[in-house]
């Protein structure tokens, strides 16, 4: 599986152990994405795929264009492996930078998507007894907010939208989602999600059933975060909006027109 990591001024951050770690698990190779950076993230990331036997690709945008840009192209890289018959297998996903998600979670969600023959597999960050995730409380219960509007928009009862550790399988519906940009820097989560639910005329929609939340044992908010108050704010704004398309549009207003 090739897993893609969106990075954005991440010199000082980005832990090559914490990449080491990852790639300890031999079913993973790793896709680098640098977003148009202004400091040395794209020679940090040169440097780990020049080391890494070839299990790490890394990629630079021209210019900073979001998260969800760095994803998806990093992602349609993938797909492109598998085309070329150099990916291990037809598994793609995507983790944050910081690794809130420890490696290790990652391993899990990749076995709880084969074993249940799900399509996608995502982390959801739930406190509870017998679990190590650590959140900020008020971006806690932001995102408790976040989460409940997001479920209503997608029609789905889905806790957790945002987590950034997500496994799909290759499938029509993955690649039509992926065709376009998405229409917000930070909840391209949700579109994607309301794009493979909703599917196109020439790749049909996955059922419900064909997604997964899996909670996460250990998770832990990193000082650093990109997403700020503004970042926060234009979010929810983007959230509304999109909800507000749909109710008006019809599920396909998931797809740019």
């Amino acid at each position: 599986m090739n897993v893609v990591i969106p990075c954005f001024n991440e010199a000082q951050r980005l832990a090559p152990a914490a990449v080491a770690r990852l790639l300890d698990e031999p079913r993973i190779d790793a896709v680098l994405v640098d977003d148009g950076s202004s400091d040395g993230t794209a020679a940090l990331l040169a440097s780990l795929a020049e080391g890494s036997g070839g299990r790490i690709t890394a990629l630079s945008m021209p210019s900073n264009v979001g998260k969800a840009e760095a994803v998806r192209t990093g992602l349609r890289h993938a797909l492109a492996a598998i085309d070329a018959g150099t990916a291990k297998d037809d598994l793609v996903g995507y983790l944050d930078a910081d690794f809130a998600t420890p490696p290790g979670e990652v391993s899990r969600l990749l076995d709880d998507l084969l074993h249940s023959g799900a399509k996608v597999a995502m982390g959801s960050r739930v406190a509870r007894l017998g679990a190590q995730v650590k959140r900020n409380q008020a971006r806690h219960y932001f995102g408790r907010l976040f989460a409940t509007t997001a479920s209503m928009v997608l029609d789905v009862g889905i806790y957790d939208t945002q987590c950034g550790a997500k496994i799909f399988r290759d499938t029509p519906v993955l690649r039509a989602a992926l065709e376009q940009p998405f229409r917000s820097r930070w909840v391209f989560d949700v579109e994607l999600i309301g794009r493979l639910l909703t599917g196109t005329q020439d790749a049909a929609p996955l059922r419900a059933e064909d997604l997964r939340e899996l909670p996460l044992e250990a998770w832990e908010d990193v000082r650093g975060s990109k997403l700020g108050v503004k970042g926060a704010l234009r979010g929810g704004f983007d959230l509304l909006r999109l909800g507000a398309r749909v109710r008006t549009g019809g599920k396909k207003e998931f797809f740019p027109r």
